[in-house]
């Protein structure tokens, strides 16, 4: 008999907030809201929940704007006939596909703390190495140092740098050979040890 009672109190709430919302008013109230919100705030909270995936505080706020917006619309809502739940449901949907669309075209939002502990390259030691590099490619012969570059720098093969050079692989060879013999005692002279 409670559940037959119970089932008949949810009846005539539902029939209040219908009752409500096909009355003419020149401006919705606080009753009607409330009415509103007994009677379809929890079954939306369900439906919306699913369609976040379970996150609660977005459901909450979906639900929170749908409810406003049909606070806003109570005329729209005077004309429906039957219960307002499909057209809050469709609200609601609209909403979270809004929202999802408009998280889509922002771009994600990045904290800037972890770069900040981030060591940064240290470009002086960078800066120093290559000085000395190009000091050490001074004392090379200009054979030495143009079969140097065309093979490390350039990355040019053997048969590329010969072609380029316009003299034969095997002289291309024998240079790179004595040029990095050459270089690397350049190096050892300025303290660089391999």
């Amino acid at each position: 008999m409670g559940v037959r009672k119970d089932s008949v109190v949810a009846g005539e709430r539902g029939a209040r907030a219908r009752h409500r919302l096909s009355q003419p008013s020149s401006e919705p109230d606080e009753e009607l809201m409330r009415a509103l919100y007994r009677e379809h705030a929890g079954p939306l909270l369900a439906y919306v929940l699913r369609l976040v995936a379970g996150d609660r505080q977005r459901a909450e706020d979906v639900v929170q704007e749908t409810l406003i917006r049909a606070w806003k619309h109570a005329g729209q809502l005077n004309r429906a006939t039957g219960s307002v739940r499909p057209w809050l449901v469709t609200v609601a949907r609209r909403i979270v596909i809004d929202g999802h669309r408009s998280r889509q075209a922002r771009p994600q939002e990045v904290d800037p703390s972890p770069l900040e502990v981030i060591p940064a390259e240290d470009e002086i030691d960078k800066a120093l190495w290559l000085m000395t590099l190009s000091d050490a490619l001074d004392d090379l012969t200009p054979a030495h140092r143009e079969v140097l570059v065309e093979t490390y720098f350039k990355g040019r093969t053997v048969n590329e740098a010969a072609e380029t050079l316009g003299i034969p692989s095997g002289t291309v060879r024998s240079r790179v050979f004595y040029a990095l013999r050459s270089m690397k005692l350049a190096l050892e002279e300025r303290g660089v040890t391999a």
